[in-house]
């Protein structure tokens, strides 16, 4: 059987190369800015300049809710998936959570949908506080609406990275704590945020001596599992710890029983 002609070979080239680019055209399209996914950020710090509107319409800027450790949600209230389901996780957590709003922390619900309105925001706060069985303070748990502009500027520095498609969002499910100066602290992923994994993530974001030196014994008990995206406890660290400090104290005990006996035979 005879090769085809060079010139077909060319054309069906050309033909092949031209329907790639048709499937990869739109992905190459899209700005490195509107990709789905998160890039962590951490240890630098969120734009606390940025104007948002709270759920009565006011204008609220960031540097007036984040005083201390800071919760950041980023979600849109229209959402009846993955975002409805964090925030009502998120609201039993926060029931078991031993740590007091406002006081420890601060909770905020931030929607990336500009077309959004603080009545909606309204209503979002109004179902998830109702929800819990203990009464929660509604400036603990803020929930915000706010122009393209502001909200790319805050996902942006999050690197939390979503695209609209029509009357939804493609978007990762993730939740940022955040120190009071606005350094980003911890990403936790998923609908289902355990306590024990908020408490430790409230323990980094918090300042000051007490909570430094709480921070030095949690880092040590506790390691932060980037595949799981849990604390989870380090046994093996523990326990290490713990068969030296009793083979340090049997050694010692044996070294003190050995000089008292010295001692009571030179007294004989």
């Amino acid at each position: 059987m005879s090769s085809p002609a060079p010139r077909k070979v060319l054309q069906r080239l050309a033909g092949g190369v031209f329907f790639v680019l048709l499937l990869c055209g739109p992905v190459i399209a899209v700005p490195e800015s509107e990709s789905v996914g998160v890039v962590e950020h951490l240890g630098t710090k969120i734009p606390l300049d940025i104007i948002f509107r709270d759920e009565a319409g006011t204008p609220v800027i960031l540097s007036d809710l984040v005083k201390g450790p800071t919760i950041i949600l980023p979600v849109y209230y229209r959402c009846s998936n993955v975002c409805f389901t964090l925030q009502g996780h998120f609201a039993n957590a926060l029931q078991r959570l031993e740590r007091r709003p406002l006081d420890d922390y601060r909770v905020i619900s931030v929607s990336f949908d500009e077309e959004e309105t603080p009545v909606m925001a309204a209503r979002s706060r109004h179902a998830y506080l109702s929800a819990m069985k203990k009464p929660f303070p509604e400036e603990g748990w803020r929930f915000l609406t706010g122009d393209l502009s502001s909200i790319r500027r805050l996902t942006d520095a999050l690197g939390f990275g979503f695209q609209r498609q029509r009357h939804e969002f493609a978007h990762p499910v993730a939740t940022i704590v955040v120190a009071g100066d606005g350094t980003i602290v911890r990403y936790l992923y998923g609908v289902s945020i355990l306590p024990k994994d908020l408490a430790l993530a409230l323990v980094e974001a918090r300042s000051g001596i007490a909570g430094g030196s709480i921070h030095k014994l949690m880092d040590y008990c506790f390691t932060f599992d980037p595949v799981g995206r849990t604390y989870v406890f380090n046994l093996l660290r523990v326990s290490a710890t713990a068969v030296i400090l009793c083979t340090g104290g049997f050694l010692l005990f044996l070294i003190l029983t050995g000089r008292k006996r010295k001692q009571r035979i030179r007294e004989k």
